[in-house]
């Protein structure tokens, strides 16, 4: 299913965190794992934009979605997500997290995100008419107006070097 465009903001902010996600997982099969940087930039992306894009799907989207008893388990699955990772972005800001920690945080996460986009977001439009999703989107924008615009990069430490292979 096509996203509505009400959920795109939302859509493009679980891409950029699919993809520290999907440099933790990197990183941790590479064996090059540099714990303080990793932290670091979690705790960044969370005081950048994670952190208002939790707040804006609690104050926003979930309300609205709440009010269709098929989505009503879900929101609750969801929002005891939300302080699960709370949780684990307030041990990395701490400096608390370890290797296992580190990938169980980037599992989790993930499977947050695929879980809102494939069944969230699908059960909304399902159930959401034009002209109410016309309304959650200015809800969201006005909610994400806070959050940083700009894609935050990854550090030097953070950051998987591309290989070069020589070809003869």
């Amino acid at each position: 299913m096509l996203r509505d465009k009400n959920l795109i903001p939302l859509s493009r902010q679980h891409h950029q965190a699919l993809a520290l996600c999907v440099r933790i997982d990197r990183a941790i099969r590479s064996s090059d794992v540099n714990l303080e940087a990793w932290q670091a930039e979690i705790q960044q992306q969370f005081e950048s934009e994670i952190g208002v894009h939790f707040t804006a799907e609690e104050n926003a989207l979930f309300p609205a979605a709440a009010r269709f008893s098929d989505l009503q388990p879900l929101i609750q699955e969801l929002l005891t997500e939300h302080a699960i990772l709370r949780d684990y972005f307030a041990h990395a800001s701490a400096r608390e997290l370890d290797l296992q920690s580190l990938e169980v945080f980037g599992q989790k996460l993930a499977e947050h995100i695929r879980k809102e986009e494939r069944q969230l977001f699908e059960g909304m439009q399902r159930v959401m008419s034009s002209s109410e999703l016309d309304g959650l989107g200015e809800a969201v924008a006005e909610a994400l107006k806070d959050a940083a615009h700009a894609c935050a990069l990854p550090s030097e430490a953070t950051r998987l070097r591309p290989r070069i292979t020589s070809h003869s």
